[in-house]
């Protein structure tokens, strides 16, 4: 499908465009600090983030002049930082909490980010989503089992306390109408978190101290500007996922994993046999890291830039093309090259990691191309999403595993423990020294007991009703649709035998009867089928690596 093998597996499947690289041992070599890391690219496609850099960087590239017997680690490419060491403040960042294509404005939605329970709902008083503490000042019931009453305030179920979008109690209605106004006491107003809309996504602030109540003042979200270009399409999906943020992003990141873990779902780029080393045409690949800071890292390979902006986003883009053929002559008489864009068919990956609490994980995907706009227009949302959903399914048992081995380990020595002898690591090694350097190895979680949940049966570890179609609109939407044609083919091939049955002899003509029986044949074969599509689209859908 198109936008399968342009848009989710765009930056996987596109890494496998890279030369050949030759295998080989490789001796690291100190290089002055290059200069020109800075990309071409038009203003309304590049990403742009709040913080600048503020240290000077060396680069450190892997080299192979000569052949080692000693292994040395071809991943010093990691940037020298020159400044002191800081520490990432977890609760100090903007977090995604859904696209607001999926958020449905009519209820509360309860959600789990960075370890927080909120409730996010449309304030329509003030025409804005509101992210709440999802807690009742009064009992400590969820808000998000609430609704939203006819005054548009977040009213609670249990016994009906009532909050504006600023948090205030507004109504108390066992409160005696001459008695005290007890319903302002600070004790009777709900926690509310910072929040704002930007790129069709809603984002909060995890504070909710009134310091950080002006924060977008000083820091907004990380601005991802094709999602606000219309001559982009903004397709988006979240699925949740039954292991940790360190692990999901990581393996976004790692572009050599797809033509194995995903072999038979994303198609790789055919090469030469006599280019191969296996069925499945993996290859050597060419990742550097070429800076990284408190704030995250840059990447590159042949065929994209990639950037990580810290703690969620992980933005993959193919570099502009350019026509050096225009320049203008200088005093000296030399011809001063100006590289000059050139209209191209473009498409870009976005993938947001949001940690929801430890061995748990969200992940909201988006994949802006400017071309081949009527496909978005034409098909579904659920149709591309049931493609994608296999895709994270090849590959989620083994995710879940690996985190587990990685905690019995200690995450610290994550790097001690795996070996990692080829640059096509590069990317994933350069995020977790990011998180050894700034965050200790560890998400900072602030109650963690350092047991993550149990492994549940694999129909429920892959589950996807749950961790994807009840929190998608598309995907609700054609479960209840096809469960009810479902059953309308059920009760017709019943009805058709039934009329078949209580038909008088000689009523029906043999032409007749064969014609309803076959019907019901029809209808019921066509339910059965419906009915195990359901389940395997919307359900559990298992993989078998083995017999692909």
């Amino acid at each position: 499908m198109e936008v399968l093998s342009i848009g989710a597996s765009y930056s996987s499947l596109s890494s496998f465009q890279f030369k050949m690289v030759p295998t080989r041992v490789v001796t690291t070599q100190l290089h002055k600090p290059t200069k020109n890391l800075r990309f071409y690219q038009r203003p309304t496609s590049s990403f742009s983030s709040n913080h600048k850099d503020k240290v000077e960087f060396k680069l450190f590239t892997a080299t192979s002049p000569t052949v080692s017997t000693e292994f040395t680690d071809p991943h010093e490419q990691e940037v020298e930082i020159q400044s002191q060491e800081e520490k990432f403040d977890w609760y100090a960042q903007w977090y995604p909490v859904m696209p607001v294509c999926d958020l449905d404005k009519r209820a509360p939605h309860a959600k789990k980010v960075i370890g927080l329970d909120i409730v996010v709902w449309w304030d329509r008083n003030e025409s804005s989503w509101k992210v709440f503490d999802d807690s009742c000042p009064h009992r400590l019931a969820p808000l998000s089992e609430g609704r939203i009453d006819q005054w548009g305030r977040l009213q609670c179920v249990y016994h009906g306390w009532c909050f504006s979008g600023s948090g205030d109690c507004k109504l108390i209605p066992q409160l005696p109408p001459d008695g005290p106004p007890v319903h302002t006491f600070k004790k009777a107003c709900v926690a509310v978190y910072p929040s704002t809309t930007q790129n069709g996504i809603v984002w909060f602030w995890p504070n909710a101290d009134p310091q950080y109540k002006d924060i977008l003042d000083r820091k907004k979200p990380p601005y991802i500007p094709e999602l606000d270009d219309p001559s982009y399409t903004k397709m988006m999906g979240n699925r949740d996922m039954p292991y940790g943020y360190e692990v999901l992003i990581e393996n976004l990141m790692d572009p050599a994993h797809v033509p194995y873990a995903h072999h038979g779902i994303l198609q790789i780029p055919k090469r030469k046999k006599s280019d191969k080393v296996d069925r499945e045409g993996g290859r050597p690949l060419e990742l550097t890291i070429q800076k990284l800071d408190i704030n995250g890292f840059t990447a590159k390979q042949e065929w994209a830039n990639s950037k990580f902006f810290a703690p969620c986003v992980f933005y993959a883009f193919p570099p502009l093309a350019t026509d050096q053929s225009n320049g203008s002559v200088s005093s000296a008489g030399t011809i001063e090259e100006r590289p000059v864009f050139t209209p191209q068919r473009r498409a870009v990956q976005i993938f947001i990691c949001i940690p929801v609490s430890p061995g748990n994980s969200r992940l909201i995907w988006t994949f802006p191309k400017n071309f081949g706009h009527w496909i978005d227009r034409i098909v579904p949302r659920w149709i591309f999403h049931m493609a994608l959903n296999l895709v994270f399914d090849s590959d989620l048992y083994l995710l879940h595993v690996e985190e587990r081995k990685i905690k019995d380990i200690g995450p610290q020595n994550w790097q001690k423990a795996c070996f990692l002898p080829t640059k096509s690591d590069s990317v994933v090694v350069g995020f977790r020294r990011w998180l050894n350097k700034y965050s200790d190895g560890l998400v900072g979680w602030r109650n963690f007991s350092g047991v993550l949940p149990p492994t549940p049966p694999r129909q429920q570890l892959m589950d996807r009703y749950w961790s994807h179609v009840m929190n998608c609109s598309s995907c609700k939407m054609a479960h209840r649709g096809l469960s009810a044609l479902e059953i309308v083919l059920q009760v017709g091939a019943i009805v058709a035998i039934g009329v078949v049955a209580a038909a008088k002899q000689g009523t029906l003509s043999a032409a007749a009867r064969n014609t309803v029986v076959a019907s019901s044949v029809i209808c019921f074969v066509a339910s059965r089928w419906l009915s195990h599509f359901v389940k395997k689209i919307f359900h559990f859908h298992d993989y078998s690596h083995a017999f692909r």
